[in-house]
């Protein structure tokens, strides 16, 4: 198991669509946010991963439910988890509430890979700081 992170933000403007709803794949772009934020979470950033240890970190798949919409101006929040590792992958769980109620449900598998492109083991320094000590 692992931790979990906390991400909020309020959505604006130009997240919504004609009618003021969030347009469904803005939902990506938060839940990216809150991946980038929890790496940042835990002392590290996707630039010092890739300059101090040559990875890159890719999203392999996604499955993303729709549960309910957020409005224009709706604060949100984003909660991750690691739910596991492998040698070069892992997989997180992404929830997003809105007034503790969920609205978005989200599985990636996220995979460690070079300069090249080509999947390569997670540093450990990485996986330390994102499992449960």
């Amino acid at each position: 198991m692992s931790k979990e992170f906390k991400f909020e933000i309020k959505v604006y403007y130009e997240d919504t669509d004609a009618g003021g709803i969030v347009y469904y794949s803005n939902y990506l772009n938060f839940l990216e946010r809150a991946r980038t934020e929890m790496i940042e979470m835990v002392g590290l950033s996707n630039k010092q991963l890739l300059e101090e240890n040559k990875t890159l970190i890719i999203v392999k798949s996604c499955n993303i439910e729709y549960i309910s919409s957020a409005k224009l101006e709706d604060k949100i929040t984003i909660y991750s988890s690691i739910e596991s590792f492998s040698k070069a992958s892992f997989v997180i769980i992404q929830n997003i509430k809105k007034d503790n109620a969920l609205i978005v449900k989200a599985k990636l598998k996220l995979v460690t890979v070079n300069q090249e492109g080509r999947p390569i083991k997670i540093p450990s320094v990485l996986e330390k700081k994102l499992s449960i000590n």
